[in-house]
């Protein structure tokens, strides 16, 4: 496994993979990684003659100072899991390497930036088009991986990829989560002992949702009934509950035909905030 940490370098060195005709896979983190970036890693090497990882805490989607100082850096960790999974190339680059200037640019996403992770973080999905559109553009992959936690985001990077052209196809993996039904985040890792016993609760809402929602019960009455459940356990601090399109990421107030229905959660668990969903 090769570290990159210039765009110069990695660029010179997948040129000459592709020159090849060797095929190139992407898995864009932020580092701190967990088994969930390994199974999106794996997925890669299997699908592609060269793996990627990207692990770069990129500043312009945080809105809040401080979610960003705190966020792990664990570099030389990260490298050891991704080297046992079979990683080829690590582009590790500094703030510095990928801003040369402060970007000026903006991205509009319409309604899909007004709500939810867009309505409680005003501007983060501008960041994320502009690195994920940075990182398309140095690597050239062939194709990319995500994980469906990040619902909105993967909305967004489809978006990009449409409106943009980019030549690649996207691959949306599921949610990997603990043995107690905890969707796996490098957050997970801020939270203390008695704050991560709490933390399956906020799944095991989720799916209550959905068997309430299956079962015939209203989508206000749902989102009314999760509200409460997450007012009765002190520790959380609801930011939104949502029942929407899977596609538009809008709010329903009935669902639609079976996999195009999304509930989404975004909470405070002490200082830590916490985002899952459940697409049914």
């Amino acid at each position: 496994m090769e570290v990159f940490t210039s765009v110069a370098s990695l660029r010179n060195f997948l040129e000459q993979q592709t020159f090849q005709q060797r095929s190139i896979g992407l898995v864009p983190t932020m580092g701190a990684l967990h088994d969930g970036h390994i199974s999106l890693i794996q997925l890669c090497k299997r699908e592609n003659d060269i793996a990627v990882c990207s692990i770069f805490v990129n500043p312009t989607q945080f809105n809040n100072p401080e979610d960003l100082q705190k966020y792990p850096r664990t570099l030389e960790a990260d490298c050891a899991m991704l080297e046992a999974a079979g990683c080829d190339i690590v582009f590790a680059p500094s703030v510095e390497e990928m801003y040369p200037k402060q970007p000026v640019l903006k991205f509009n996403f319409g309604a899909l930036e007004t709500v939810m992770e867009g309505a409680s973080r005003p501007g983060h999905f501008n960041g994320v088009g502009i690195v994920v559109s940075k990182l398309f553009n140095i690597v050239k992959p062939h194709r990319a991986y995500f994980g469906q936690k990040d619902l909105q985001q993967v909305a967004i990077v489809k978006k990009l990829v449409s409106d943009l052209s980019f030549g690649l196809e996207l691959i949306i993996a599921p949610t990997i989560r603990e043995e107690d039904g905890l969707a796996m985040s490098s957050r997970n890792r801020r939270l203390n002992v008695e704050e991560r016993e709490i933390a399956p609760h906020l799944f095991q809402i989720l799916e209550s949702a959905k068997r309430k929602l299956l079962k015939g019960e209203s989508v206000e009455e749902v989102i009314r009934q999760a509200t409460a459940a997450f007012d009765s356990i002190e520790a959380f601090k609801l930011d939104y509950f949502e029942i929407a399109d899977l596609n538009t990421l809008q709010p329903i107030t009935t669902p639609g035909a079976t996999g195009t229905n999304a509930i989404c959660v975004a909470a405070f668990l002490g200082p830590v905030r916490l985002i899952d969903n459940i697409v049914f």
